[in-house]
């Protein structure tokens, strides 16, 4: 009969730290802009980005007078969204605004032409009939 050391019927976990934690999920790799649940984390809008779209869609369909504020702001706040690395959105609102804002300065500047054309059109039929 050969001696050997008695067994425990209960051996104690080799990892008792890691005992409670479940393991890592390997069909769900860490991405940027996924927090480690595997959803997404949005960044807070630019506080402008909802006056930049709302200022471009009445310059387009209103207003076109508040166009060129459109496409003016729009591209400021675009730069301040592009230079912040991802910590601000609403970049999609910006760009729609800043492009509503362009083609509305394009209404408004042909419009006043439009405007500058008719008057020098009367003024020459009223000059031509006296």
């Amino acid at each position: 009969m050969s001696e050997q050391p008695p067994q425990d019927p209960d051996p104690a976990p080799q990892n008792q730290g890691l005992a409670n934690q479940p393991p890592p999920n390997p069909y769900q790799p860490y991405a940027p802009g996924y927090g480690p649940t595997g959803l997404p984390m949005w960044a807070p809008d630019h506080p402008q980005a909802t006056t930049v779209l709302l200022l471009g869609i009445l310059g387009m369909a209103v207003c076109q007078v508040v166009a060129p504020f459109a496409w003016v702001m729009g591209s400021r706040v675009r730069k301040e969204i592009d230079a912040s690395g991802g910590q601000i959105g609403g970049r999609s609102q910006v760009q729609i605004g800043y492009v509503l804002g362009i083609v509305g300065s394009c209404l408004l500047a042909f419009y006043v032409l439009g405007g500058l054309a008719y008057i020098g059109f009367v003024v020459v039929v009223i000059a031509a009939g006296a």
